[in-house]
């Protein structure tokens, strides 16, 4: 079995950029996103603040296998805007992320090589007042066991780092943690030779 990728890269917090040409402004604005529908709520939410800005041009990626993204030019000659948003957040190692560039044109056509060269300064742009920060995969698992066993349960939770997200104690009680995906075989293998122990998958966060 290969070794599971489970750390990537992605930003902290919203940030924006900028970049001027020839009297267009090109304003970008990047976001952290876990699901498309975010990612289709930050972009209503900058269309309705921008409308009257002429393109609003897109690319974003999830997850850490490379195969969740998209590339939008809004209007804009194929391949000039979204490609090379897109483009910016391969060569950063960057998912789960969002970067959005508004363009309010200026009158004078950049002409295709123009264009790439902005949609990707502008991004750049709005990267660089990111903070970059490096998280883990994580797996949220359901541990459900007897009231009696309580004390090595929270021993292994407290072995393992294991992150409580949830917790019901009563005759029987239910733990809900995230666990790091490369750990979950090792943790999950603890926790079922505990006597009366069910673990169970939820998602992936």
């Amino acid at each position: 079995m290969g070794e599971i990728k489970d750390k990537y890269k992605t930003i902290a917090a919203p940030s924006e950029g900028i970049y001027k040409e020839k009297g267009s402004k090109f304003i970008s604005y990047a976001y952290p996103v876990y699901s498309e529908d975010e990612i289709k709520e930050h972009v209503r939410k900058l269309k309705d603040e921008f409308y009257d800005a002429r393109h609003h041009c897109f690319a974003w990626q999830l997850g850490t296998d490379g195969l969740r993204y998209r590339a939008n030019d809004d209007g804009e000659p194929s391949g000039t805007a979204g490609k090379p948003i897109y483009g910016q957040l391969r060569s950063m190692e960057l998912t789960n992320i969002l970067v959005v560039v508004v363009r309010y044109f200026g009158g004078t056509k950049l002409g295709v090589p123009g264009l790439i060269r902005a949609y990707k300064e502008a991004t750049i742009d709005a990267i660089a007042n990111a903070d970059i920060i490096e998280k883990t995969v994580d797996d949220l698992y359901s541990v459900k066991f007897d009231y009696l066993v309580m004390n090595d349960i929270m021993k292994i939770v407290k072995d393992e780092n294991l992150i409580i997200a949830n917790q019901k104690f009563d005759l029987s009680c239910e733990l809900e943690f995230s666990i790091r995906q490369s750990e979950v075989q090792k943790v999950l293998h603890r926790f079922e030779k505990v006597d009366s122990v069910k673990c169970e998958y939820l998602r992936t966060q």
